[in-house]
């Protein structure tokens, strides 16, 4: 079996995939002082809660975007799984795609394994967008590389600097308001950050489009992904897993080289 890990700047999801099905996914919030013997004991009660014997696991991989994580999950993966760590980016790593833009070297690791994702499930060109600490616009070209894209503040990141750099406002759940015209500070709130964003995404999807030149489906991932599903016509799909997918598919190219 292959674990899969997802290190962004907000959380980090662990997954265990036997052969294309995940049997198990878990998720801690990122915290650059967690060891890998606190990993272990947390990670490995979840899996023998789901019935998955820490034995099974033969293969690691990791997408992170936080170098400081990096030793300690690379150590877990080492002395509890007695493998090593595949890095996502490293030298000597292969994705299957190309990164067709100025510094390839720039481009972060979640937002190229997205790309393996989409180009594989859902054929391109097409958008990615990924709602993390960021929100990340990616588009895969007519050739299925990576072809640049956009970064935004993630909507969470926005909503607490609306709180921090005011003096009144107070601090509200992010949720998706019937109504545009708050008639409460709180509704109000809610109104730009949720309507607010979905403007963000309509308008970056047909510039992104226009500039591109041909029709281009969206895909969206990310924790926060589900929020947006059905609330604007330029998401075609939802897919929660997109990463952790991204990452089965380039252990497998690996594990074949």
């Amino acid at each position: 079996m292959l674990l899969a890990i997802d290190c962004g700047n907000t959380n980090v999801v662990f997954a265990v995939f036997d052969g294309e099905t995940i049997k198990g996914t878990w998720r801690a919030s990122s915290d650059t002082r967690r060891t890998a013997d606190e990993y272990a004991v947390w990670l490995t009660q979840l899996m023998d809660l789901a019935g998955i014997e820490r034995a099974a696991v033969t293969r690691a991989i990791i997408a992170t975007v936080v170098p400081e994580a990096l030793f300690e999950l690379s150590t877990l993966a080492k002395r509890y799984f007695g493998c090593k760590l595949l890095v996502v980016g490293e030298e000597g790593v292969e994705l299957g795609i190309e990164a067709a833009i100025d510094r390839p070297d720039e481009v972060g690791a979640d937002r190229l394994v997205d790309a393996v994702a989409a180009r594989k499930l859902y054929g391109a060109p097409l958008i990615v967008i990924d709602f993390g600490t960021a929100t990340t616009f990616n588009v895969v070209d007519n050739d299925g590389n990576y072809g640049g894209g956009a970064i935004a503040p993630g909507i969470k990141l926005s909503l607490e600097a609306l709180r921090m750099a005011t003096a009144k406002l107070p601090g509200v759940a992010i949720r998706r308001p019937a109504r545009v015209i708050g008639k409460s500070t709180v509704s109000a709130m809610q109104s730009g950050i949720f309507w607010g964003y979905i403007g963000l995404i309509e308008g970056m999807v047909q510039r992104i489009r226009a500039e591109f030149g041909a029709p281009m489906r969206v895909v969206a991932t990310g924790g926060l992904a589900p929020l947006f599903q059905g609330a604007t016509a330029v998401i075609d799909h939802v897919d929660g897993e997109l990463t952790l997918r991204g990452l089965a598919i380039v252990a497998a190219l690996n594990s074949r080289a």
